[in-house]
């Protein structure tokens, strides 16, 4: 299959083409226009060789291309799934995907009038290991039935090296929209839930003084038939930590626990992808960081097939539009201190 990449205004298309290109596809080239030029270069850098052109329509009017990726401004990607759907491509969007209910009752139409798939990379689920040792642990029972999942998503600001719309809302939709989206697939997946609600959201300002109405803090708590769901995510991890941030998550289940040190194991064990489980016959760790990554070859052997295996089409809808409710219902905290 080939594909070709519409958007590259984030670096979380880096492992998007890779991941594509591991399973088998084949890129055909990218649209270089980019709001961050060090995303341009890194591009170039990972992927030499790639055909660059400056209009979109050489992809999209491409018989020959299957699939669109896009990692552009996120507010910026529903349009463009839509367009690349319209063409006859299949999508796959960085998170997050949709950044309005407008975006998800268009993008949702048109998937439905066209037949096309739309999926979401969340990322923080399939490109970890840890995420696919927690699924088959549940899968065998070895915690019983989950009845609830804590979810954190710190983050690293970064800020010298984002750009101008990293910092507005209009652009991003949110830090519930942004990040959250994440732990909301999480919670959803893990507890085997179809749908949900909003039992309550807030967003707030902590930080940075000269960006008053910078969301660097969100929570969310989930409410599903049977499990509940709590989200905490942010923008404060300190630099003394050696990666992006410590993202978690904690799986309650009726005869057990699983906890995923995704990313770091702070002053424990080297590496990434610690999961930790605790049943009734004790406690273990469980070295994830070699369990084969299946999101993209599943996904490209559904464009194939026109399955749902990688990821169900309503699922992506369910996600986004639970954090749009999210963020749209969050009370705003805006704590200075004294």
């Amino acid at each position: 299959m080939h594909f070709a990449v519409i958007g590259i205004d984030h670096r979380h298309i880096y492992h998007m083409i890779s991941g594509l290109i591991e399973a088998g596809a084949t890129c055909a080239g990218f649209v270089s226009a980019t709001t961050d030029q060090r995303v341009l270069e890194g591009l170039r850098e990972r992927f030499p060789g790639l055909a660059e052109v400056t209009d979109p329509r050489v992809f999209l009017e491409d018989p020959a291309i299957d699939l669109i990726i896009t990692a552009a401004v996120p507010a910026e990607r529903a349009g463009i799934a839509v367009t690349a759907m319209r063409h006859g491509k299949d999508v796959m969007a960085d998170k997050p995907g949709i950044t309005s209910f407008e975006q998800l009752d268009a993008v949702r139409r048109v998937a439905a009038e066209t037949g096309r798939i739309f999926s979401i990379c969340f990322s923080e689920r399939f490109i970890v290991p840890a995420t696919s040792v927690a699924q088959k642990l549940i899968a065998d029972g070895a915690i019983g039935r989950v009845v609830q999942t804590l979810g954190l998503g710190p983050h690293r600001l970064n800020r010298a090296i984002r750009p101008s719309w990293f910092f507005d809302a209009a652009h991003f939709g949110g830090i519930l929209v942004d990040i959250a989206s994440h732990q909301i697939d999480q919670f959803l997946t893990f507890t085997g839930s179809e749908t949900a609600t909003v039992a309550s959201s807030a967003i707030g300002h902590f930080g940075v003084p000269d960006l008053p109405d910078f969301q660097d803090f969100g929570e969310v708590l989930l409410r599903s038939a049977h499990a509940t769901g709590y989200v905490r995510v942010d923008w404060f991890t300190a630099d003394g930590l050696p990666t992006w941030g410590d993202g978690r998550l904690v799986i309650l289940g009726t005869e057990g626990t699983i906890e995923l040190r995704k990313y770091v194991d702070i002053a424990g064990r080297p590496g990434t992808d610690h999961v930790f489980l605790v049943d009734r016959h004790g406690t273990r760790h469980i070295d994830a960081s070699r369990e084969p990554i299946t999101y993209f070859r599943r996904f490209l052997a559904d464009c194939r097939d026109r399955t749902e295996t990688a990821m169900g089409q309503a699922h992506v809808f369910t996600v986004s539009r639970l954090a749009l409710e999210a963020q749209a219902g969050a009370t705003v905290l805006n704590i200075r201190p004294n």
